[in-house]
């Protein structure tokens, strides 16, 4: 990372409560030391035993993922313009999604338990993030 540049944080977003509270120790993280934060939501086509589900007429998945990603942020950084916070969704395994953006991160900020609902102290996401990110990974628990 060159000095003039502001470190990149990327965090983890899909809406449920431990991924909102990774969002929010990001924004903090960013408060105290300038960082960019990118509000990553990776998304997929619903499927049913590895098929994709009939897609509805008028049904835009990216559309309703962006939606559903801004709301998150403006949830919990209301219209602050400091630190900046960059919503970016795009279709994609989230594991997978979210280890190809360690690459370009100086951070990579996850929720320990996101919309799988399993009950174990690390979800599948958060346990290959810590696995396979290519950068230091932060995993924010959920409330007990």
């Amino acid at each position: 990372m060159a000095e003039h540049e502001s470190e990149r944080v990327v965090v983890g977003v899909d809406g449920s409560p431990p991924s909102l509270k990774a969002l929010r120790w990001a924004i903090a993280y960013a408060e105290r030391t300038g960082a960019v934060v990118e509000a990553f939501h990776a998304w997929q086509i619903p499927t049913t035993y590895g098929t994709p589900v009939e897609v509805l007429p008028g049904e835009r998945f990216a559309e309703t993922a962006e939606r559903a990603l801004k709301g998150s942020v403006a949830e919990v950084h209301g219209d602050r313009t400091v630190p900046v916070v960059v919503p970016v969704a795009e279709m994609g395994y989230p594991p997978k999604a979210l280890v190809e953006r360690s690459k370009e991160a100086d951070l990579l900020v996850v929720g320990s338990r996101g919309r799988g609902g399993l009950a174990a102290l690390l979800g599948s996401v958060s346990l290959h993030c810590v696995s396979h990110a290519a950068c230091p990974v932060v995993v924010v628990r959920a409330a007990e």
